[in-house]
């Protein structure tokens, strides 16, 4: 068996370094810049609208939390579903591991991945919303694979590529599905909770295995319930544990953001000469991190988004920066600060001070220099939640894809797979875990960012027709679907 893991170790490194240090982080933030250019820096210049658009309309809009569609989701249901795949790990274990491996400066990288994949995230969700159709069942489909096969296919001579791509993105989305949605999460969930309760590791995979199978077996419907119901309420817990954290710790604010600044471009390095090798690790760990943490670019939560029952893409897209906004910018910040300020890791290089103990355990130690041993049960606990929603989340991805290469009716066969997979998640050693998802995620990533770079001109046109319809009150006609059918039909009800 170890030499097996050691053969799977070395064959991830040679793709991992292909994808992330080669091509992967040019092409993210590249990305990321470009949807930022072309919509003029939406998430900056119309800040207020998609807040009131988004959180706000949560209280003033019956149809965004409208349930009564029997076959597909509401727009609050389509946000915590893919909330509930984004916050997750990624924002506790994945934030230790950035600061561990890539300094505090990884952080700022993690923010500029964040802030850039706003747009990013806004960008697939529309597409996701023009190019969706309906399977047999009545149900909404949409994702990277459509918009590759519809979009980008439907440019002149490039049909065979587009469909390519659309195949490549679902076989990658199926791995990492089981890499980030399913063997990472477990891995975390298994060693907190043995190092907060001495629990075996094969326990608590077939405890969640039978858990995840009566979810994840009864559809989407049955996961929308059930993720509404919980990324609310587990979100406000953590938030209140990390701000209390902020607070007793405030006066450390100024040493702790000094940090990050200064190790996100090698500073204290340039002495010694090693400024050019810091900043690739700095940059490579809190992108990926980022991107961990919040999928932007990997063409994931698109998948659910687009199930969503709303007509207009641009309002998915304003879904899609909020969701970026909270994983990243809220939680993962606060979980940065909680880490740095509490005494566990080195504030000047992000080294554990905690002897013996693993990236993804330090934040419980964080907690537990203001709550005592509550601290370490509570974000044991936290992980628990938060990576269970995640493999709910990531279920619904791996089902979209395998039911577009093989069909609606066979994807009872991946759920199966799926949720057989959980067992195996604890059961493998941290670091393989972690890196073999950091693999899959950068191979997902690339045919999906090639489709939003193509396609960036119809973001611009279908972007601009909103502003043009909603904030500048112009009198023109929606685009809200490539079908005319189905635009013709939403148009006439987004107009009213």
């Amino acid at each position: 068996m170890e030499e097996f893991l050691a053969k799977v170790a070395e064959v991830n490194g040679v793709i991992y370094n292909f994808v992330w240090v080669t091509i992967g982080i040019v092409l993210l933030l590249g990305a990321g810049l470009l949807c930022t250019v072309i919509t003029k820096a939406f998430q900056f210049t119309h800040f207020g609208h998609w807040v009131k658009e988004t959180v706000g309309s949560i209280f003033t809009d019956k149809s965004v939390t409208d349930k009564s569609d029997k076959r597909n989701i509401s727009q609050f249901q389509s946000l915590c579903t893919a909330l509930a795949a984004t916050v997750g790990t990624g924002n506790i274990s994945g934030t230790a591991t950035a600061i561990v491996f890539g300094g505090p400066g990884a952080i700022f990288w993690m923010w500029v991945a964040a802030i850039l994949g706003m747009m990013t995230n806004f960008s697939e969700n529309i597409l996701g919303i023009f190019y969706r159709r309906k399977n047999e069942r009545g149900e909404w489909c949409g994702g990277a694979m459509y918009y590759l096969k519809d979009g980008l296919g439907a440019k002149k001579g490039f049909k065979w590529i587009g469909s390519i791509l659309a195949v490549l993105f679902c076989i990658f989305c199926l791995m990492a599905s089981i890499g980030i949605g399913n063997l990472s999460q477990m891995n975390s969930i298994a060693v907190n909770l043995n190092s907060a309760f001495n629990i075996p590791n094969w326990a608590t995979g077939i405890v969640f295995v039978l858990i995840a199978g009566l979810v994840i077996l009864g559809g989407l419907k049955r996961i929308a319930a059930v993720t509404e119901k919980l990324v609310p309420g587990m979100v406000l817990l953590y938030l209140i544990g990390t701000i209390s954290i902020f607070i007793v710790n405030i006066d450390m604010v100024g040493a702790v953001f000094a940090s990050i600044f200064q190790n996100a471009f090698g500073i204290d390095a340039v002495a010694g000469g090693f400024a050019g090798i810091v900043m690739k690790e700095v940059v490579t760990w809190g992108c990926k991190r980022g991107v961990f943490s919040n999928e932007a670019g990997l063409g994931s939560s698109v998948m659910v988004h687009s199930c969503s029952n709303v007509k207009e893409p641009v309002k998915q897209g304003m879904w899609g920066i909020f969701e970026v906004f909270v994983d990243t910018l809220i939680v993962c910040t606060l979980t940065a600060f909680a880490l740095l300020s509490s005494g566990v890791v080195d504030l000047a290089t992000g080294q554990t001070l905690v002897s013996g103990m693993e990236a993804s355990a330090l934040v419980g130690a964080s907690f537990e220099t203001l709550f005592g041993s509550f601290g370490r049960y509570f974000i044991a606990i936290a992980i628990m939640l938060f990576a269970f929603s995640t493999v709910l989340g990531w279920s619904v991805y791996g089902t979209k894809a395998w039911e577009y290469l093989f069909g609606t009716k066979s994807t009872i066969i991946y759920k199966i797979i799926f949720v057989s997979a959980i067992f195996v998640g604890p059961m493998l050693h941290s670091s393989l875990a972690w890196d073999i998802s950091d693999t899959f995620n950068g191979l997902m990533m690339i045919p999906n960012l090639i489709g939003v770079i193509t396609l960036s001109p119809i973001v611009y046109k279908i972007t601009q027709n909103y502003v043009d319809r909603h904030i500048k009150g112009k009198h023109v006609e929606p685009l809200v679907s490539v079908f005319k059918d189905i635009n013709d039909e939403y148009s006439e009800e987004v107009m009213k």
